[in-house]
């Protein structure tokens, strides 16, 4: 990925990026801690969020709350461009004390309704609005134009996403979003391949097949950093790392804090509180 412009702050990261020649193999599944949200330019590719697949229109808008598993698929060798603005909940909370320009990224099921279309956002000039971030070089100006920006996108996102609420979300229909409810709901509990295998009537290398197809990475995979996601969340907020391990599912602390400090490059003790 080419990041051609950002900036960053402790509680917001705006970046402007492009794939001259995107490669698939480049773009994996992950989560974050913040909110995200990500704005398409241009490009032949589709979004996956916790099973569900999103195309993708040149003005459209994607959002994901934290813990909200995501990867673009790219379809084809065009060019990718797009921008995205990550921020935590704290700094919305300063301005939005109750929450309620969030409610589009909260008040929704896991993997749906994570899209905007351009129909919905038309005539805003969005892309204008992120470049004028980065127009300036004073920091202080930036940091005040990336507020603005901000919490426009969230007066207009939460908008739209009002409009929408004589709409309900059927409850899932392909199998893959029946196993990826599945294992969100029973995350923490005791998993494996085989018995979800079990669980679906598949074979381990189909259920493993259609998983992959679906979030783009393993079911193991996708347990270990949803797991790892909480676990770090619980241990910021004072619990012990040994206690926040057992609590999310993990039975050995010698293996979570392995796989701890292969996902966040430190020990869980660095992140306590």
């Amino acid at each position: 990925m080419d990041i051609l412009r950002e900036y960053s702050t402790d509680n917001v990261y705006i970046r402007y990026a492009v794939d001259e020649t995107p490669d698939d193999r480049n773009f994996i599944m992950h989560v974050h801690e913040q909110f995200e949200i990500y704005y398409f330019i241009s490009g032949n590719a589709e979004y996956l969020v916790e099973g569900s697949r999103y195309p993708l229109y040149s003005g459209c808008i994607l959002i994901m709350r934290p813990s909200e598993s995501h990867r673009v698929k790219i379809l084809g060798s065009t060019k990718y461009e797009r921008y995205a603005i990550n921020f935590s909940l704290p700094f919305v909370k300063n301005i939005d004390s109750l929450g309620r320009l969030l409610r589009a990224f909260n008040d929704r099921p896991l993997g749906r309704g994570n899209l905007y279309y351009p129909t919905e956002t038309a005539g805003k000039n969005i892309s204008n609005m992120f470049s004028e971030v980065f127009a300036v070089s004073d920091d202080y100006e930036k940091s005040l134009r990336i507020t603005a920006l901000l919490f426009l996108l969230l007066d207009m996102i939460n908008k739209e996403f009002l409009n929408r609420t004589d709409f309900t979300y059927p409850p899932p229909k392909s199998i893959a979003e029946k196993i990826v409810s599945y294992i969100n709901t029973h995350l923490f509990d005791t998993l494996t391949v085989s018995a979800l295998s079990k669980r679906f009537f598949l074979s381990t290398s189909q259920f493993g097949r259609i998983f992959r197809q679906a979030t783009g990475t393993s079911p193991w995979e996708y347990i270990t950093i949803k797991r790892l996601t909480a676990a770090r969340e619980k241990i910021r907020g004072g619990m012990t790392a040994q206690n926040a391990g057992v609590c999310c599912g993990f039975k050995d602390y010698s293996s979570f804090f392995r796989a701890y400090v292969k996902y966040f490059g430190n020990s869980p003790r660095e992140d306590k509180g």
